[in-house]
């Protein structure tokens, strides 16, 4: 039987064993793929007996995708972008980036148009670097805003190479979100427990916005909720989470996995 798993801290809400076990099920492969809590400071030691131990791949999540940067040997991508989820262990130990994918194609897969597109992305985490390179590399105007204007600006700098990136603090969301297309929360703002919180609410809206929360836990983040009421346009963040799932599941495999049913074992899990 060959291994798979997630890394991260906290890791016990991740939906994707759910989702690559199903899929693995679904094309009746001998895998199976697990969760592990690791700290960012066991992360050298994780990756590394995970290779040891013969694992098939793994993905990372919050808050260990910059750090295994200088762990892995990265892909251009995955160095252009400055993070890493997916790690892939059949040419010694290679960081992927799937999450920009993930993200597009939730996008794209939902009629909205990404060129010329004025998209304010809330946070300036790992996600962050992926959405805001792949976006600006397809023409989208981008703003990166954080909590500390700082690490904006310094992702802004570092990415700025893919497109027009710019970067902002919070403290004008009001303005930010009046001169904007697309909204893209990548912060873990509204995900459970936190369920009630939101950075925007329904009256800095409009009808002609796309709201998109890469947040899945809820589905129905707060966020969403906001934007429903103010008869905005909304995408959950289960297809960010599968779209960039089934790439890595491509990637380690070689297979194509059934998308619909990774999507079904998600919305079920949730449900």
């Amino acid at each position: 039987m060959k291994l798979f798993g997630v890394l991260g801290d906290p890791v016990s809400h991740s939906l994707s064993p759910a989702m690559h076990n199903a899929a693995f099920k679904a094309l009746g492969m001998d895998c199976e793929y697990h969760a592990f809590r690791v700290s960012a400071d066991s992360l050298h030691d994780a990756i590394h007996g995970a290779f040891a131990l013969g694992f098939g791949g793994l993905n990372l999540t919050i808050p260990l995708k910059e750090k295994a940067l200088a762990i892995v040997k990265p892909t251009d991508l995955a160095k252009q972008i400055g993070a890493v989820n997916t790690v892939d262990f059949k040419n010694g130990i290679v960081g992927h980036n799937t999450d920009g994918l993930g993200a597009r194609m939730a996008l794209t897969e939902n009629d909205v148009e990404i060129k010329g597109k004025k998209v304010l992305l809330l946070g300036a985490g790992g996600a962050a670097r992926a959405i805001a390179f792949t976006l600006a590399a397809e023409g989208a105007i981008v703003t990166i805003s954080n909590r500390t204007p700082e690490r904006a600006f310094s992702l802004a700098k570092e990415v700025g190479k893919a497109g027009i990136i710019s970067a902002s603090g919070m403290e004008d969301l009001k303005n930010l979100v009046r001169n904007t297309d697309i909204i893209i929360n990548s912060t873990a703002i509204g995900m459970f427990p936190g369920v009630s919180e939101t950075l925007v609410t329904s009256d800095m809206m409009r009808t002609d916005l796309v709201v998109f929360d890469i947040v899945y836990n809820p589905i129905n983040t707060r966020l969403l909720q906001e934007a429903k009421i103010a008869g905005a346009k909304t995408i959950d963040g289960v297809m960010m989470l599968v779209y960039q799932g089934a790439e890595a599941f491509k990637i380690w495999t070689g297979k194509t996995p059934p998308v619909d049913i990774m999507e079904k074992t998600v919305r079920e899990e949730l449900a």
